[in-house]
């Protein structure tokens, strides 16, 4: 940006000296759709186009006194206001004084697509019931599985999109979406068709991830028979019609075991998906190791994850997705040691983990438990929250402000990030921008 201010400032001092009859300022000046001017603080996160690893997750690319230049849907510029306004010429002028604008929110973690609602389990976990207890108990996934398979496509599209719509209001601009509420073959499929359909009605971008091995269904016995029919009955179909980018495994003592799931994952990577890992989320069964040893692009939850797999996590390169709305929703006191990973050189990101048992549709919040339950930075959850959350979804064109990306968008009507933590449970976002419209 220091090269093409220099060549303003020289055609400027021609344009002075020149006939005002040969020039005209407008000669000068490049165009853009929208210019949004004058912020009080622009977190760009530009910087290595890579997962943020421990003290890279501090620097957010912070901009005082920021301008954001748009023009078909892209970024085009971003820099301080003075000099975009000596730039550019905006259909738009955006004034966003007092006002922090950041990358729109990318959730990497949903299980968005789902029927009914468990509420009745709260009073379970208040008297002391464990997850564990209420799934023995036929409550949890299984009992969401139930109204789940009862549902329509359409019926389920209808309460994903509400979820969606709250989704945005709060900020999330691209997320996740999981299956894994159906496991049967018929209702895997109508969830992933349900999440495809969404992603082309909803403002929101979805990417989806096939999670059939999230519980044990009824009309199996046996968990490796289940992986079994996964991989021969299931797997073919998704890949066959491009349902889902990612495959997914709950792996966990009572559920999957680390043996089971590297069977599933590995067969779904040699058929072109990539690999996602429910882990150490209530034991450690060796499930973050294994998706340290396949690669798996993520491992989630990370609850319970000793040294030594947070250091095969961060030699991997494996992103850790960390969930703190979980452990608060389940009423724990241990959440995932954030500073530990942060310390040991692991890029971390932060999602809802949005459920029926951790309903939700708000990253402000995850960002407020992240830095008053796992004490990570405001600056480092942002990180988590946007460029790192993008990454562990391998989405190269959100998550920063940057010439060439997306321009998605927050204009928070806070004067800086550190609000976001600072003023728990409510909605700070003032507009929403996705793709260079404002959809909020």
């Amino acid at each position: 940006m220091g090269d093409r201010s220099d060549s303003y400032r020289v055609h400027r001092l021609r344009l002075l000296l020149a006939p005002k009859s040969r020039y005209d300022i407008g000669d000068l000046m490049k165009e853009a759709d929208i210019l949004v001017k004058d912020i009080s603080e622009m977190h760009t996160l530009q910087g290595p186009d890579r997962p943020r690893k421990g003290e890279e997750m501090k620097d957010t690319g912070k901009i005082e006194n920021g301008a954001l230049a748009i023009r078909e849907e892209k970024i085009i510029d971003v820099g301080e206001t003075e000099e975009l306004e000596e730039s550019y010429e905006a259909e738009e002028i955006v004034d966003a004084s007092g006002r922090t604008v950041i990358p729109g929110f990318v959730d990497p973690h949903t299980h968005l697509v789902y029927a009914g609602s468990r509420e009745e389990e709260l009073q379970m976990k208040i008297e002391g019931k464990s997850y564990m207890e209420i799934l023995e108990e036929g409550g949890g996934i299984l009992s969401t599985v139930r109204s789940t398979r009862k549902a329509s496509k359409e019926k389920l599209k209808e309460q994903a999109a509400k979820r969606l719509n709250g989704m945005l209001e709060n900020g999330t601009t691209t997320a996740e979406a999981k299956s894994g509420y159906g496991l049967d073959k018929k209702n895997e499929i109508k969830s992933l068709e349900a999440i495809d359909e969404l992603n082309d009605e909803h403002a929101v971008d979805l990417v989806p991830t096939y999670l059939g091995a999230h519980s044990l269904p009824p009309e199996f016995e046996d968990e490796g028979h289940y992986i079994d029919f996964c991989i021969k009955e299931v797997l073919p179909e998704i890949i066959d019609r491009g349902l889902a980018e990612y495959c997914d495994v709950f792996c966990e003592k009572g559920v999957f075991s680390a043996d089971d799931s590297r069977r599933l994952l590995e067969a779904a990577k040699e058929s072109g998906m990539e690999a996602r890992v429910h882990a150490d989320e209530i034991e450690n069964i060796g499930c973050s190791s294994m998706a340290s040893e396949i690669q798996a692009i993520s491992a989630e939850h990370l609850v319970k994850t000793s040294d030594e797999d947070i250091d095969k996590l961060a030699d991997s390169g494996t992103i850790g997705i960390l969930l703190p709305g979980t452990p608060f929703m389940l009423m724990d006191d241990e959440y995932s040691p954030a500073r530990k990973m942060l310390d040991r050189g692991m890029a971390l990101a932060l999602a809802t983990d949005l459920n029926p048992n951790c309903w939700t549709e708000s990253m402000q919040s995850v960002i407020t438990l992240a830095c008053l339950q796992m004490k990570m930075t405001p600056s480092e959850a942002l990180t988590a929250a946007t460029f790192n959350a993008a990454k562990a979804l391998d989405r190269d064109d959100v998550g920063s402000l940057e010439s060439g990306k997306k321009a998605d968008f927050l204009i928070l009507d806070v004067p800086n990030h550190m609000h976001i933590p600072y003023r728990f449970g409510v909605n700070l976002v003032e507009e929403v921008y996705k793709s260079g419209d404002r959809v909020f």
